[in-house]
């Protein structure tokens, strides 16, 4: 690993998640080696990587606190171990109550927790074809924008439906965020709609590279996710798309990179105050519209 030079290689894990937690913890850390193996200095995993559990008694039943999660305490081992930093794009943690948080955390080569962030945007949603969730229902929406300092430079942590909300990447970016996490568990629907396009659109707002580790496959617990983990680069190009499949896939990353996408344009830096919109009507028009 290359922890001191400015450039460094970034690795998304890409996979099936199951009911088990302890089979998925087995074949996460199977994959993380492999990315270390293969030069990663950051590694970064799905949404949802301890668990994906459509029921809702048995997701309660296999959660477990932020202290005693089995899963980010092998997790935290693991980083530990191999001496990387290891972005988990998301556990189900228990809160109070039937209450569960969707917690992204991002854990240092000493496996320290360096930064956690709840989901904030709920997924609630009715697709066509009558494929619908509400994660309101289980789950607390985060209420920070969270950016942490990695070797390289500072790194903006989100979760999944997060995505359609540039407000949130214009904050984190504005903050000094050069690096931008998306963990994912699209639906293929979705997916195959709007995926690449929003991720690319993100990092050419903001002049970041985005990383997007995702889940891919059917899943036992009867949903089915689109895959396709990318990491784009600052100028909005894809750098790496793990297509289907359980893999892991890989991008040399320099932050000079995200410097020059703000300096050629230097979009952050022309925010300007405008008054809420309204209809722009003349009085008698405004009577007729009511």
């Amino acid at each position: 690993m290359n922890t001191t030079a400015n450039s460094f290689k970034a690795a998304c894990v890409q996979f099936c998640a199951g009911r088990s937690v302890d089979g998925n913890v087995e074949t996460v850390s199977h994959l993380v080696r492999e990315a270390v193996a293969g030069g990663a200095d950051l590694v970064l995993t799905p949404e949802m990587t301890g668990l994906i559990e459509m029921n809702g008694a048995a997701l309660l039943e296999k959660t477990r606190t932020q202290d005693e999660d089995t899963a980010l305490a092998a997790f935290r081992s693991l980083a530990g171990e191999l001496k990387v930093w290891l972005s988990i794009g998301s556990l189900a943690i228990r809160l109070d109550g039937d209450k569960l948080a969707n917690r992204s955390f991002l854990i240092g080569p000493d496996g320290g927790i360096a930064a956690v962030c709840d989901k904030i945007h709920m997924f609630d949603v009715m697709l066509p074809g009558g494929e619908s969730y509400r994660e309101s229902k289980r789950y607390e929406p985060g209420a920070r924008a969270v950016v942490a300092d990695l070797p390289w430079g500072r790194i903006g942590l989100s979760v999944c439906y997060d995505l359609r909300f540039p407000a949130l990447y214009r904050t984190l970016a504005q903050a000094g965020a050069m690096f931008l996490t998306v963990p994912s568990a699209f639906t293929v629907q979705t997916g195959r709609a709007h995926w690449e396009v929003l991720l690319r659109a993100r990092a050419i707002e903001t002049g970041a590279y985005v990383f997007a580790a995702a889940q891919e496959g059917a899943h036992e617990a009867g949903r089915e996710t689109y895959g396709h983990s990318l990491i784009v680069d600052p100028w909005g190009e894809v750098l790496a798309d793990a297509g289907l499949g359980e893999c892991v896939v890989y991008a040399d990353i320099d932050p000079a990179r995200a410097r020059s996408a703000r300096e050629r344009i230097p979009a952050l830096q022309h925010d300007r105050a405008f008054a809420e919109a309204e209809a722009d009507l003349k009085p008698d028009d405004r009577k007729l519209a009511s």
